[in-house]
Parts: C-alpha cells; sequence; structure tokens
C-alpha cells in the first residue's frame, strides 16, 4: 500500500480577507512549495508548485489581487 501525503503547512496567514496556507512537500529529494488560497465559499490550490517559500508567498499574493480586481 502507497503512503499517503499529507499537507505540511510551514506558514498561515490572512491576506486581503483570504485565508492563505504555504504547504511544504518534497520531489526527488528538493523541498517543493505550494499555496492554497481559503475563503468563505472553499478552497483553491493558487500555486501548485514553486521552488522556494518566498516565491510561493509573492505568487499566492499575485493570485489573489487578480482576483481582487
Amino acid at each position: 500500500m502507497i503512503e499517503p501525503d499529507f499537507p505540511h503547512i510551514i506558514l498561515t496567514f490572512e491576506y486581503k480577507g483570504w485565508k492563505v496556507e504555504i504547504d511544504q512537500g518534497k520531489m526527488n529529494g528538493v523541498a517543493t512549495y505550494t499555496a492554497w488560497a481559503n475563503y468563505k465559499l472553499g478552497c483553491a490550490v493558487a500555486v501548485p508548485y514553486a521552488s522556494s517559500r518566498k516565491e510561493a508567498v509573492r505568487r499566492v499574493k499575485q493570485w489573489i489581487d487578480h482576483r481582487n480586481n
């Protein structure tokens, strides 16, 4: 049986009414990051892949800004 891959949330913050969660995983032994954007009606994977936490945060903020305009 394969091992399930549970989220490893390393950072959570609020941005313009959205709750952002940064998840850290590994691909081929290298750290990867995913950004979830949660709001009152659901959630979305705003950034499916980033190579650094800083990049994931920057891109999820851009994603939210785009949706709020």
